[in-house]
């Protein structure tokens, strides 16, 4: 018995002296090689939403005409009081870049403060708000997923100054009958700043009530919330994921 204990004792370290750094090297698929901008351009392979020069990607979310936000001379655009916009093309799973700010002057408080929102197909909310010196509820400020996760730290800038949101969005997925295989999740940088660590999407953004699965029909567009307040945007752009 003991000698049959040697042998398979003897057969891993056996298998592992035959073993060459050439035997786990990936060579295939190659990535693709991109330049990857800077702070002033985004990375060659991104598909640019707004450049400061036309809203030509978004049309109006309540009547799908031609979006008309406010263009301003500093290649920004402003919220204007007529449902939002949404991009013309459907996407699924991706990486956004997006800049915005919050009015110079202080009015109103809490959630009646330089409001807005980044949608996800039209569904999966991140909260845009003026969240410096600004008491609200915590999965409602700034970089929260709205009503679903608080950010991890608040990393906001003061009121007139831009700010900045890097996010990954993994979208979820369906059944064609409509049933959820898989949540999505979210990774939310706020300035450079983690504050949503590959959060699990619970569904649907609610105001009232909880969560629900989402309704597979709903046009995979991102949405920019009109709330009321005049938030700016700047150099929007994503790279399908």
């Amino acid at each position: 018995m003991k000698y049959i204990l040697l042998l398979l004792v003897s057969i891993p370290l056996f298998a592992q002296k035959e073993m060459t750094p050439q035997m786990t090297e990936a060579w295939e698929p190659v990535p693709e090689i991109i330049n990857p901008g800077d702070a002033n351009s985004p990375p060659s392979d991104a598909i640019v939403l707004f450049d400061g020069t036309d809203l030509s990607q978004w049309i109006n979310a309540k009547t799908g005409k031609a979006a008309d936000w406010t263009i301003n001379p500093d290649g920004s655009m402003t919220v204007k009081q007529d449902g939002g916009i949404e991009t013309k093309e459907e996407f699924g799973s991706i990486q956004l870049h997006i800049e915005w700010r919050t009015p110079p002057v202080i009015k109103g408080k809490g959630q009646g403060r330089g409001n807005s929102g980044v949608y996800f197909q039209k569904t999966y909310e991140v909260q845009v708000l003026d969240s410096y010196n600004n008491v609200t509820y915590s999965n409602g400020q700034a970089a929260s997923i709205y009503k679903q996760s608080i950010p991890l730290v608040n990393a906001s800038r003061p009121p007139g100054e831009w700010q900045t949101y890097d996010i990954i969005f993994n979208e979820p997925i369906f059944y064609d009958n409509g049933n959820r295989i898989k949540k999505g999740t979210l990774t939310v940088f706020h300035n450079g700043v983690l504050v949503q660590n590959n959060v699990e999407i619970k569904g649907t953004t609610e105001y009232l009530g909880h969560p629900k699965i989402r309704d597979i029909n709903t046009p995979k567009r991102l949405y920019l919330q009109d709330h009321g307040n005049p938030v700016s945007y700047r150099n929007i752009w994503l790279r399908k994921l």
